[in-house]
């Protein structure tokens, strides 16, 4: 299949995104030439389901979902079938009561009728609020109260979480019948002719997140029918995806990165999207599926990758041409194992919840160790100090002028609307994370701005020495944070897991002291570490800020831990 993918040429209004897409494609491997000549597609009505999924997927018998269990049970759906079928939930929502406009709560599994429903309220323009499964009854009224939520779509498994969830809001069940709620099923026998009640501005609201709230109580972003559907051609570009492409992104439902890599990434690409579902995360498993069923594009956060080093990657002949991590910034340990077993580079990249893919190693361009890549195709990144000074190291900022597309269209304020994102005069948005540059443009991240702290006046980026942490073998996981000082304001703190083998105890300690010692400058060296569990969010972000506060309080208090060890433990002769 040709990268120049025929839709119906008479759908004007979907033409300026299908050439915008054409020209990524033609470029993926030119980084120079697509960042100077792409420009954002200037849409005014449009839906991408309606105007670009349904011409794409007419008569389109090409494969665009295909997901396989460790039963080894399959559904295998087309194009085509995604779109008759989700035009047959959009009519059935419909005669359930929803409009233009209703908050449609989303809680399903990776199971067919996930998408099928994504694109059905997209036809219908109701806005749709991803929830992931681990949510609680609490975190549920949360969302309901200030999502506004209206409408109810969930698996059987998740039905019972809403008995404590009142209010006047239709529920629809996936899978088992269940009392009180509709079966989804039903769906399937409405028409397959779906008329849309009117016209979809680019700027109507689509999308309803929730972030993952790793320092505060989640903030509502809220993006529009163009800033992922035609933002993510970032993404697209930067996950090197071409038509045809079987694509597998390791994501839960719920969150931002399934959107970006399980949804309109791939189908911007006209790619297949590939999910291999488990009960528990099985390596093995895993890259059996991706041999069998010829995976071209892998993607996968940075824990998975972690556990699947622990494997003979060799071992598995695997048709990949693509690797690509996200989620937070992976190892270059991880990065140089892979390469030596597959011969594949792992691209890293960037992006927030509040944006597509913005920063990347792009297809066939030079990666650089620990580097996240360069801006890409349609963003404009500066790193900027407190006063929006240019800085080598600074704050990661976008500029607005232009807008880029793929940035949201606000926090949701009380009154339901969006706050535009916070610019200065210079007119940027912050995003909070800071990186460094290099002479050649490439960035580095740094951390969370509300991460990186100060020891004896020198600047300490937690991710940095974690990274050099999670290679001794000992070390599952890592967080380091500023436990206070009175002589150097802080030291490096890290609260750790272990991996499984290694006892907490003061062997395995000292073993990790003099690992740190000889691979750390003096001034950057963990000088506490603690074996812990390390809190979490429910999208598996650990949740630094909850220890930071603990390491203060108990500092304050001269609490020491059972489980803590000081690097003034030792004697000198020991830790060398």
């Amino acid at each position: 299949m040709g990268d120049n993918v025929t839709v119906d040429a008479n759908l004007i209004s979907a033409a300026p995104f299908i050439s915008a897409r054409d020209f990524l494609l033609r470029h993926r491997e030119d980084y120079a030439v697509a960042c100077r000549d792409f420009v954002w597609p200037k849409l005014d009505r449009f839906n991408w389901a309606l105007d670009y999924f349904d011409a794409m997927a007419r008569n389109n018998g090409q494969p665009a979902l295909w997901l396989v269990d460790e039963e080894g049970s399959e559904v295998k759906l087309s194009f085509a079938a995604l779109s008759e079928r989700s035009n047959r939930v959009a009519n059935a929502l419909r005669g359930l009561g929803v409009r233009r406009g209703d908050r449609i709560l989303v809680m399903l599994g990776n199971v067919a009728p996930l998408w099928e429903c994504m694109l059905a309220a997209m036809k219908l323009g109701a806005v749709i609020v991803p929830a992931t499964t681990l949510l609680t009854p609490a975190d549920l009224n949360d969302r309901f109260a200030r999502g506004r939520v209206r409408h109810v779509i969930a698996s059987t498994e998740a039905a019972a979480k809403f008995a404590d969830v009142l209010g006047d809001y239709t529920r629809i069940v996936v899978g088992r019948e269940t009392a009180g709620w509709v079966p989804f099923e039903k769906a399937y026998t409405a028409s397959t002719r779906f008329t849309p009640d009117g016209e979809t501005h680019v700027q109507d609201p689509l999308l309803l997140y929730f972030t993952s709230g790793t320092t505060a109580k989640p903030k509502l972003v809220l993006h529009s029918h163009q800033s992922y559907p035609v933002g993510h051609l970032s993404t697209m570009y930067w996950l090197g995806l071409r038509p045809g492409d079987l694509h597998l992104n390791i994501s839960s439902p719920g969150w931002a990165k399934h959107a970006w890599s399980c949804f309109f990434a791939p189908w911007n690409a006209q790619a297949a999207v590939f999910i291999f579902n488990q009960r528990r995360f099985n390596a093995r498993g895993l890259l059996d599926a991706i041999v069998r069923c010829g995976v071209s594009t892998f993607c996968a956060p940075p824990t998975v990758w972690r556990m699947l080093i622990q494997e003979d990657l060799s071992a598995w002949p695997v048709r990949i041409r693509e690797l690509i991590s996200a989620g937070e910034p992976l190892n270059p340990e991880v990065i140089e194992r892979v390469k030596n077993a597959w011969g594949i580079t792992i691209r890293d990249g960037y992006g927030q919840t509040e944006t597509t893919a913005l920063v990347g190693n792009s297809p066939g361009q030079k990666v650089k160790a620990g580097s996240m890549g360069r801006p890409l195709p349609g963003y404009r990144v500066a790193l900027l100090d407190l006063d929006g000074a240019p800085v080598k190291e600074g704050e990661i900022c976008l500029t607005l002028q232009p807008r880029p597309t793929g940035l949201m269209q606000g926090y949701q304020g009380q009154d339901g609307d969006a706050v535009p994102p916070r610019a200065n005069e210079d007119a940027v948005y912050r995003t909070g994370d800071v990186a460094a540059v290099d002479d050649d443009g490439y960035l580095t991240y740094i951390g969370r701005a509300d991460d990186v702290f100060k020891s004896s006046d020198y600047r300490i980026s937690p991710f940095e020495l974690e990274s050099v942490l999670i290679e001794h073998p000992a070390v599952a996981e890592a967080a380091v944070v500023p436990s206070p000082d009175p002589l150097r304001l802080a030291v490096p703190k890290a609260y750790l897991a272990l991996a499984p083998g290694h006892a907490p105890d003061r062997a395995t300690a000292l073993s990790i002291f003099r690992h740190c010692r000889a691979t750390l400058a003096p001034f950057k060296r963990v000088r506490r570490l603690e074996f812990a569990e390390l809190p979490k969010t429910i999208s598996g972000k650990i949740r630094r800020v909850e220890l930071r506060r603990a390491e203060a309080v108990n500092q304050q208090s001269g609490k020491r831990a059972s489980l803590e060890f000081w690097e003034d433990d030792f004697s000198e002769t020991e830790i060398k």
